[in-house]
Parts: structure tokens; C-alpha cells; sequence
């Protein structure tokens, strides 16, 4: 048969549905060459007339042609509505096994929808005159014989952000012309919500888009247009010929409209070509927070929180519990109670519906039993309640209320199998919301309507009666910590009871609360949540508290919230393990990539309860339970801080202030006199942070008055002193801390005294950045300052120095450290939970330190000095110290060979010189190390000789070794050769350095290097315990 001949004989065929749908199939494989159903499947197994179906809504009935895994067909008489049809075909496609294609045709008008999962909705469509096209024809072929070829290449979350990108030029256009940030996105969203109506039936089809198009002649007529349109939708009413639904919910409070420029119409026109059924809600959310807030604008269109990213969490907190009782009710219906209402059973032919079992009368016991079961539980459904205390434009939200429909549309569907009619009931008014922008918290009710119209929509359910969009009561404007309706008086809020609480609160660290927040509000903050919430923690803390609290006081039974990987350490773990005290954590996912203000982050999810859950997820893995810190190993998080290990690390030096200075400037006030006779090296040192750490040392100093110097002893220093009198001065009147916390502006905010007195008597320390992604340890020598961004270890032997640097303490660090970014970049080691905590081996703790024993000069190993200096430190002749245990010598020396390995890699001897720096420095200032003895002199105008008065300080000429590149080229091949950079590539001798430290720290514990991290951690926990549990029995013996 030729198309034409087709064509021909179906125009002029009027038969109704039942007379004339299966020849016209069976004329349309004639035509497309395909096999007929009973040629292919004389059994009716997998392609087949009359698919027997039972419909969602209720009853019995037949799909009109199925192929299994390629289409579902449906007929209707010439001129019927075929919405209709492929309404019909989405109440039962889970019963023809959900095939990727439907088909609705009146034998004239044929309609090919899309059902792939996970990608936009396409309609291909066309009459019975268009089958003389061969584009249509291939279509129809594709049905039998490729319909994967048909699938849409664009997604639902390609068509969202394409979306956003559009509406973000819209937005740019309408703030150059300086229309307020909240008036543009309400206008926006309006014409957005209009796109959707339309394309979801909500609105008369073609309406808005036949708006559009003659706007572009006529912009002042399409803003009188739109005036009317949304003072339609917002009361109900006529527009035009065209009878407007009554939408309500506060977008169309008012008919406001900002005047369009053909090109922004233009944008308009093209935007609305989208298939807005299938965009996600969550667009409208991230849209209009980007509009409102000009710095994110960039970030339009670069991510929105996807749906599955939000079901991760939802998922095991909200819809586990609630299908375990699905699967538990179907249970007892199917072995209960449905075999005590079957009399009978006479099932039909296969491949057609079945006529039924003889039941019982509806209005029988055993038929009213069976009904109530499945009614209660619907009807449990429709109570079930769920809060998001920090729901910003509502995302998490209406995730959630999809998932109760699609759980609830499986107990409809299994009802109508049973001969019971049901519809939807679950509905927006179950789900609360806290926020406390008023523009989110419309902007939430929403969100979470167009999520529940567009689940109505795309499973063939009548959509809502006047109003579409009522007000969601319980999504309330409120503050979800702090009360401050009686500012002198600030109190814990409450949050309304519900049966989950799920949400992703804010993103803020503990420092930066007091920049973002204000002093005000940070400090009623802290009173209000003080001894449960360490003022060091996370703003996001404080809503894991609440929902503990909430779930201790019998007002809410599961919690999922997310937070930065910072979570499971330091100051915020505190809330973990109150969470783990009064309840527990069934779920976590302890590292997942997220995406906040356009960058990627690494935050960790945690569904927790009053300890009722008996399965434990972690990780997507079964586990036995999980920790605080979010693992399922040895719990570290029950170590304790061991005496011994206390003030030898030590967080460096906090400034506030520009104090630092290049080396230029340094050189010019350590040659520069001062008035009062005593040199500028008193107060000038060199100066590190982490970038000198884990790149290359970029010769920085500092200006640095110790503790206690007065504003007039500083101000002798002339030089320095009016260095930092220009640049810090202006910036501390002006910082939060500073001078507001009573350290004078020339002091650095935060010297730390213990460090400096500890560092003072030894010649040189070990540092390690504070975030990293390697953990490096190298030695620094005095009077280097370290900046706060840097740990100081208080120790300068290299014993200490290989047990820091062995897989032992790293295994530990990383598991007791936080990350706040990616799983290898991010890790933060902190002195209290990573190095306080750790069990030293027995070798490091003769005596409270590494045994030394003095050797003749020239024997044993040398651990007094650091011998890459050119010059002996002041009183050291070269005696060296013998370490008196064999498995610590071992250990200091393969410490000693990584480390001078390392520096040769560093900084090759071919391409190096030293370089003596001389400049004045005091015999009791940071460095007497340095002077020359025979240089010596008093102190110009002090008189050493008088009484009752200590012997004069003396001044002379230091004498400073350092190494610097011979010339140009060698200091440009240098730049390259940082620690990080070796680390990334990690050669074979840097790898088997490490190896032969890792094998003497092992045998210094006595244990097998060949271990894996669980066991490591949990023998170090051990160890842990037991030196707690004996520094406890020496205090009370």
C-alpha cells in the first residue's frame, strides 16, 4: 500500500472506534512494511491488540494496540479529543511497562508523545495528509523499529538551565534600565508561570504565545495585554473571548507590568518555545535569586540543585519509612484480607483483560476490610507532614511532595486492581517552610505548586478547582534560630511539629559570622544556643541542634539536613554527638560534590532519629552503624586529648593588619638606625604562611612588636613604626578586632605567647599548613614568625619530625581532620582532634621527650642544629646527641634522609650559593643566634657599669646565612619545584623514602606496616584509651 492510497481510503472512512481501529493499524503496517501482531506474536505475549490494562483511576479496559518496549496505542472516533487518549494512556502505561513511546490517534490526527525518563516531553504531530511526507512516515517506522532514535537529545535539566541563561539576559536588560531587582523577578516569574500554564493546559493553548507574537509589532499593546491577562488570573474572569481560570496564591496579587522593547520580546518569543511542562521548578528559585542579587548573576544558568541531588537525601529520611509500611499494608492485603473477599477467579484469554474474580459484595465484611486498609492508608498519606526550616525558593519541598504522589499513585494504581476507584489527595498544604525572605517565601509556594501541577499534568490527573494556586499557609516567614521580636530579650523560636524535617540550611563557617550576620545578631545568637552549640561551629549547626531537640521533644520522628564536610570535626562534630547521645544517625553520605554560588563544593548529608531505625546507610553501603565524624570504623571520635601532646602545637601567629612586608622594605629598616640606640632587627623577622609552605618561599617579613610593648617603646623603632602607623593604624579603627577587643593596633591581634615562649629556646620547629592537599611537615628555623594559617611543633629533634611525617599520623590526622572542599584538596588538620589525640610511640616519650644522650664531638647522629645552615648557631660547638632507643634512631634518620632528599630536589646545590645577609641585631633579641661574638658592643648612651642596674644589652653584627639561586635562569627553573608540585608527582625514591619512615615508625608501635587504615585507626584508638586511662590513674594515685 502507497501512502497515497492510504491517505485516500481512511479519508473517506467514518466507522467508529471499535469498527475501524485495528484495520487502520493493520493498513498501516501494510504501508510501513512491518509484521501485523498476530504474524509476529500469535500468542499475544509482547505485541498484541487489546492489551488488557487496569486503568489508575478504577476498573478494567484495554489498550488498543502494545508492543512491548516500543509504544502504547490508543484510538479514538475521527475528531474526539485526543487529549483525552493520551490522558487515558498515562493513567495505565505502568501496566503496558511504561514503553517509551504513546501513540493517540483519531485515524485522521496522529500524535507520537515521548516517555523517556529523564528528558524532556517531545510531541510529534501530524494529519492523515501528512503521511505523503516521508519525515512522518519515518516517524512512524521508528515506532517499530528504532524507537530509541526518537528519544529527545535535550534533557529536563538542559531545557531548565537554557532556560535560566535566557531569562538572565531579560534580567541584565531590565537592571541596565534601573527597574528594582524585586520588581523585575516578580514580573519575570509571572510571564515564566504563563509559559507553563499554557503548556500544562492551565491556560487556553496557544493563548500566550499569540500574545507574544503580536507584541513584537505593537509593544504598548502588549503591555496593556498583559495588564489584563494577570488581573484575569488573578481574580478569575474573562480575557478577551477566552474565560481565564481564578490562579490566586499571591503571584498575581497585582497586574504590574514592566514595558518591553522589541528585542526583550524578542528574547520572550524564543524563550517560550521551551517545553515549560518539562522544566524544573527548581528554575524559578535559582533564577530569582541570581536577579535579586546582582554578584550571582553570573551564575544564572551555571547550576541549579538538581532534582536526584536532593533525592539522595530525601529519599532514605522520607519516602524509606513510609514505602516499608506501603510494602507492609500490600502485605496483609494480598495475604489477608483479599483471600477472604475472592469466591472464584475465571481469568480471560492472554494478552486481553482479565474479566475478574467473583468477589464478594462491596458492602460485604470482608470487601469493607479490605477497603479500609487501603483507604487508611491513603488517607495516612495525606497527613503526612513535612518542614524545611530553611526552604529558600522551596526546592527540597517540592521534591518531597512528588515523591508522596508517586508513592501514592502506586496505591491507587494497586487499588484499581482490585476494583477500588481512588484519585490524589496528597497536596501542597502538607508541606512547611520557614524562611526569612519575604520574596522566598512566596516565591516557595510557588515553586511547589508548579512541581505539584506539573506531576498532575504529566500523569493525567485532573489538575486543582478554582483557586490553581492557593496560599500555602504553613510556609512561614520566621527566623529558624533566632527570636528577635523582643530584641533585648532574644529566645529560641519554635519550629512547627511535622513528621520529617529535611533541608539544606546555610552554608556560612564560623568565622565569617560575625561579618555576615553583625555583632548584634551573632551575640544573641550565642546566648540564646550557648553550651549546645560551640560558638566556633558552622551557622548550620544550629539547625542539627533544633532538629535533635525537635525530635527529643516528641515533635518530629526523622531529620535529613546537609552540610559542609566540615560537620564530622572540630567544633561542629559537638553537634553530631549530641545528636548521637539523645538519638542516632541511620544515614549519611560523608563526601558528595555539590554546587553553591556557582563553585563546586563537598558537603556531607545526615539523616538522623531517635535511634528506631534499625539499618544503618553509609556511603550508599549497609553498615553497622556510623560514628559522629560520619564513618563506620573505629569510632575516633571517643579519643581523648593526651597531657603529653599538649602546647608543643601550636596555631601561628594572628596579625589583623598589614604588618607584613616585602624583602626590599624588610632590608631598609634592618640597615636603618633608630633613636633610642637598639637595632630594627629587634622587630623585623622573616615571615611565612601556607603558600611558602606548599610553594616556594617567597622571602616575606613582618614587623613585629612582642606582647606589651607600649605605644611609646614601639614608636623608638622609627622606621618600622611609621611603616605600620600609615598602613595598619587605618585598617584596625576601622576591623572588627583590633582595638574593639583591647589589643592595641601595633600588637598583632593574636601573638600567641605560649608559642613564641616554647619556640624561643630551641633553634628550630616544625610546620604544617592548616589546609592542604598534601600533609607536608618541614623544618623552619628561628626567628622565622609563623602565620596563623600555619601549626607550629614546638620540637626540633628528627625523631618527632619522621613520626609527623609517617603514614601512621596521616591515617589518623585525615581521619580525625575535616575537608572543606574536595576529598584530596580540602583536608583541615586542627592541634586539638588531629595531633593532641594521637598516641606517640613509646620511643618519643622517654623521660616526657626523646631520650638524648651528649656524644664526644664528631660521633653519632647530629639532631642539636640544623646542618644545612652555613654557620653553627651561637654556643653550639658541634657536640652531637645520641638517640638511646635503636627504633628512634632509626626513625630520625630516615626522617633526616626524606628531608635532605627533599631539599636537594628543592633546591639543587648546582643551582644554589649562600649568601651571608649582615645587618645590627641585640644579644637578647630574636637573633642573638646570628651575632658574631667579637662584635659585640654596648648599647650606645646606656652606661654598663652603673649599679642596681642589669648588665647592658649589647648590639653586633649578624650574620645570616641563606640560600639563593646563582643566577636568573636558575631562580626561573626553580619556580616549578614546590613541595606540592613533588608531591603530585611523587617519584619512586620519594615513595620509597616514605616507605623505609613508615617502616621504622611501624616497628616502633611493633606492628605490621602492611595494615589497612581501619586497623591502623582502630589499634591507634586502643593505644589512645589506654594512655588516657593511665594519665587519669596517675592524677588520682
Amino acid at each position: 500500500m502507497t501512502p497515497q492510497q492510504f491517505i485516500a481510503k481512511w479519508q473517506r472512512v467514518h466507522l467508529s472506534e471499535r469498527s475501524a481501529c485495528q484495520q487502520h493499524f493493520l493498513d498501516l503496517c501494510e504501508l510501513l512494511g512491518q509484521p501485523k501482531p498476530a504474524e509476529a506474536d500469535p500468542e499475544g505475549q509482547w505485541y498484541t491488540f487489546e492489551r488488557g490494562v487496569t486503568k489508575t483511576e478504577g476498573g478494567n479496559g484495554w489498550a488498543d494496540v502494545w508492543k512491548r518496549g516500543h509504544f502504547g496505542w490508543e484510538y479514538k472516533r475521527k475528531h474526539r479529543n485526543l487529549k483525552e487518549a493520551y490522558n487515558q494512556l498515562l493513567l495505565y502505561r505502568e501496566d503496558l511497562e511504561n514503553p517509551p513511546l504513546l501513540v493517540v490517534c483519531d485515524m485522521d490526527r496522529f500524535e507520537v508523545h515521548t516517555n523517556f525518563t529523564a528528558t524532556a516531553k517531545r510531541k510529534y504531530e501530524f494529519d492523515l495528509a501528512g503521511l505523503a511526507e516521508p519525515a512522518n512516515l519515518d516517524v512512524l517506522r521508528k515506532l517499530f523499529t528504532d524507537p530509541e532514535s526518537l528519544r529527545p537529545g535535550i534533557t529536563s535539566e538542559t531545557i531548565t538551565v537554557d532556560a535560566a541563561k535566557r531569562f538572565g539576559e531579560l534580567a541584565d536588560a531590565m537592571r541596565q534600565k534601573g527597574i528594582e531587582p524585586l520588581q523585575a523577578a516578580h514580573f519575570l516569574m509571572k510571564l515564566m508561570f504563563c509559559m507553563f500554564g499554557e503548556d500544562v493546559g492551565l491556560l487556553p493553548s496557544g493563548l500566550f504565545t499569540r500574545l507574544l507574537d503580536d507584541g513584537r509589532a505593537n509593544p504598548a499593546s502588549l503591555n496593556r495585554r498583559l495588564e489584563n491577562l494577570f488581573a484575569a488570573m488573578g481574580a478569575g474572569g474573562d480575557f478577551g473571548a477566552v474565560e481565564i481560570p481564578w490562579f490566586n496564591g499571591g503571584l498575581f496579587a497585582d497586574n504590574d507590568v514592566i514595558p518591553m522593547t522589541v528585542a526583550e520580546i524578542n528574547t520572550l518569543v524564543n524563550v517560550n518555545k521551551f517545553d515549560w511542562a518539562s522544566v524544573e521548578p527548581s528554575i524559578f528559585g535559582t533564577l530569582f535569586e541570581r536577579t535579586l542579587d546582582p554578584e550571582k548573576r553570573s551564575q544564572i544558568g551555571a547550576h541549579y540543585t538538581s532534582r536526584a541531588d536532593i533525592e539522595t537525601l530525601l529519599k532514605p529520611v522520607l519516602l524509606a519509612p513510609l514505602r516499608r509500611e506501603w510494602e507492609e499494608v500490600r502485605r496483609k492485603c494480598e495475604e489477608v484480607f483479599w483471600p477472604r473477599v475472592v469466591k472464584a477467579s475465571r481469568p480471560g484469554r492472554v494478552g486481553q483483560a482479565k474479566r475478574g474474580p467473583t468477589i464478594s459484595s462491596r458492602s460485604s465484611p470482608q470487601r469493607k476490610a479490605f477497603d479500609r486498609t487501603l483507604l487508611d492508608f491513603v488517607e495516612r498519606l495525606q497527613h503526612v507532614t513535612v518542614l524545611d526550616p530553611a526552604c529558600g525558593s522551596g526546592n527540597f519541598l517540592y521534591v518531597a511532595i512528588h515523591m508522596l504522589l508517586d508513592l501514592e499513585r502506586e496505591v491507587i494504581a494497586y487499588a484499581a486492581t482490585r476494583g477500588l476507584s481512588l484519585i490524589p489527595h496528597v497536596g501542597p498544604a502538607q508541606l512547611a517552610g520557614l524562611e526569612i525572605n519575604p520574596y522566598a517565601q512566596q516565591l516557595a509556594q510557588v515553586v511547589i505548586w508548579i512541581g505539584y501541577l506539573q506531576w498532575m499534568h504529566h500523569n493525567g490527573f485532573k489538575m486543582p478547582d478554582h483557586p490553581v494556586l492557593s496560599p500555602i499557609e504553613s510556609i512561614r516567614r520566621q527566623d529558624a534560630i533566632l527570636d528577635l521580636s523582643d530584641p533585648e530579650n532574644p529566645k529560641e523560636p519554635e519550629w512547627p511539629a511535622a513528621e520529617f524535617i529535611v533541608g539544606n540550611p546555610p552554608f556560612l563557617g564560623g568565622k565569617l559570622l560575625r561579618t555576615n550576620l553583625g555583632d548584634e545578631y551573632v551575640d544573641a545568637m550565642f546566648r540564646v544556643w550557648d553550651e549546645r552549640v560551640p560558638r566556633e561551629a558552622d551557622l548550620c549547626c544550629y539547625w542539627f541542634e533544633k532538629g535533635r531537640q525537635q525530635i527529643e521533644r516528641k515533635k518530629c520522628p526523622r531529620v535529613g539536613l546537609l552540610a559542609t564536610q566540615g560537620i564530622r570535626g572540630g567544633a561542629n562534630r559537638k553537634v553530631l554527638e549530641r545528636i548521637k547521645m539523645t538519638g542516632d544517625i541511620f544515614f549519611a553520605e560523608s563526601d558528595r560534590d555539590w554546587v553553591l554560588d556557582g563553585a563546586n563544593v563537598h558537603v556531607s548529608m545526615v539523616g538522623f532519629d531517635d535511634g528506631n531505625e534499625v539499618s544503618r546507610i553509609l556511603d550508599e553501603k549497609p553498615v553497622g552503624h556510623i560514628n559522629a565524624n560520619l564513618s563506620s570504623i573505629a569510632d575516633i571520635t571517643t579519643a581523648r586529648a593526651i597531657g603529653a601532646n599538649i602546647n608543643i602545637c601550636h596555631m601561628g601567629d594572628t596579625k589583623v593588619g598589614p604588618f607584613q612586608i616585602d624583602e626590599g622594605t624588610a632590608v631598609g629598616f634592618l640597615l636603618s638606625p633608630c633613636v633610642h640606640g637598639r637595632p630594627s632587627s629587634d622587630v623585623v623577622v622573616p615571615w611565612i604562611n601556607g603558600m611558602d609552605v606548599t610553594r616556594r618561599g617567597r622571602n616575606m617579613w613582618i614587623i613585629d612588636f612582642p606582647p606589651g610593648t607600649t605605644l611609646e617603646e614601639a614608636a623608638l623603632y622609627d622606621s618600622p613604626f611609621a611603616h605600620i602607623d600609615k598602613h595598619v593604624r587605618p585598617m584596625r579603627a576601622t576591623a572588627r578586632s583590633g582595638d574593639a577587643t583591647g589589643v592595641p593596633w601595633w600588637i598583632h591581634q593574636r601573638p600567641r605567647p605560649e608559642m613564641r615562649e616554647r619556640l624561643r629556646s630551641i633553634l628550630r620547629y616544625i610546620v604544617t599548613v592548616g589546609v592542604s592537599k598534601h600533609r607536608l611537615f618541614i623544618w623552619m628555623e628561628m626567628p622565622t614568625l609563623p602565620d596563623h594559617a600555619v601549626f607550629a611543633f614546638a620540637r626540633e629533634d628528627d625523631l618527632f619530625f619522621g613520626v609527623l611525617h609517617s603514614r601512621i599520623h596521616e591515617v589518623w590526622a585525615r581521619a580525625q581532620g575535616t575537608q572543606v572542599r574536595e576529598r584530596e584538596s580540602g583536608f583541615r588538620y586542627t592541634p586539638t582532634s588531629c595531633f593532641e589525640t594521637f598516641p606517640l610511640p613509646e620511643c618519643v616519650w622517654a623521660a616526657g621527650g626523646p631520650h638524648l644522650d651528649p656524644l664526644p664531638k664528631g660521633e653519632g647522629t647530629d639532631v642539636g642544629w640544623d646542618k644545612r645552615s652555613a654557620v653553627p648557631p651561637a654556643g653550639c660547638d658541634g657536640t652531637a646527641l645520641r638517640l638511646s632507643h635503636p627504633t628512634a634512631e632509626a626513625i630520625a634518620t630516615a626522617a633526616r634522609e626524606l628531608d635532605e632528599l627533599r631539599n636537594h630536589w628543592l633546591n639543587p646545590p648546582e643551582w644554589m650559593k649562600i649568601e651571608l645577609f649582615e645587618f645590627p641585631g641585640s644579644v637578647d633579641g630574636p637573633w642573638a643566634r646570628y651575632i658574631d661574638p667579637a662584635t659585640v658592643r654596648p648599647v650606645p648612651g646606656v652606661d654598663a657599669g652603673a649599679k642596681q642596674r642589669p648588665p647592658a644589652p649589647g648590639i653586633g653584627t649578624i650574620r645570616w646565612p641563606r640560600v639563593v639561586p646563582k643566577n636568573l635562569d636558575c631562580a626561573a627553573s626553580l619556580k616549578k619545584r614546590t613541595l606540592t608540585n613533588l608531591y603530585n608527582q611523587r617519584p619512586a625514591w620519594l615513595q620509597l623514602a616514605h616507605e623505609k619512615l613508615d617502616a621504622a615508625v611501624f616497628a616502633a608501635y611493633g606492628w605490621d606496616p602492611a595494615i589497612g587504615d581501619e586497623e591502623l585507626l582502630a589499634k591507634l584508638l586502643d593505644l589512645n584509651l589506654e594512655r588516657s586511662r593511665e594519665e587519669k590513674s596517675r592524677e588520682t594515685s
